[in-house]
């Protein structure tokens, strides 16, 4: 889990407004902090199934979430997809 001052950090970085704090964007980029920071977990865990659960929940969230914005907004989904060093996979 991220703490909260890594929160704010993230939603500083990619809020389109000064209020955002749940545009597509500001989502995808917290899920991908969260991934981060399992994908070190398991490193040192790898019997922990309960967490690669939560893993598997996260990484299908972001990408129906990529999904969308590529849909709807490709302009937006290039721009955080170079931002945030992530492959166009979907």
């Amino acid at each position: 889990m991220l703490t909260a001052e890594e929160k704010q950090v993230i939603l500083k970085e990619y809020q389109l407004a000064d209020a955002d704090t749940g545009s597509v964007e500001v989502q995808v980029a917290l899920l991908t902090a969260d991934i981060k920071k399992l994908t070190e977990h398991f490193k040192g865990n790898k019997h922990d199934f309960h967490s690669r659960t939560g893993l598997t929940r996260k990484v299908n969230h972001r990408r129906k979430l990529l999904r969308y914005l590529r849909t709807k907004h490709l302009d937006r989904y290039r721009q955080i997809l170079k931002r945030l060093g992530l492959r166009d996979t979907i």
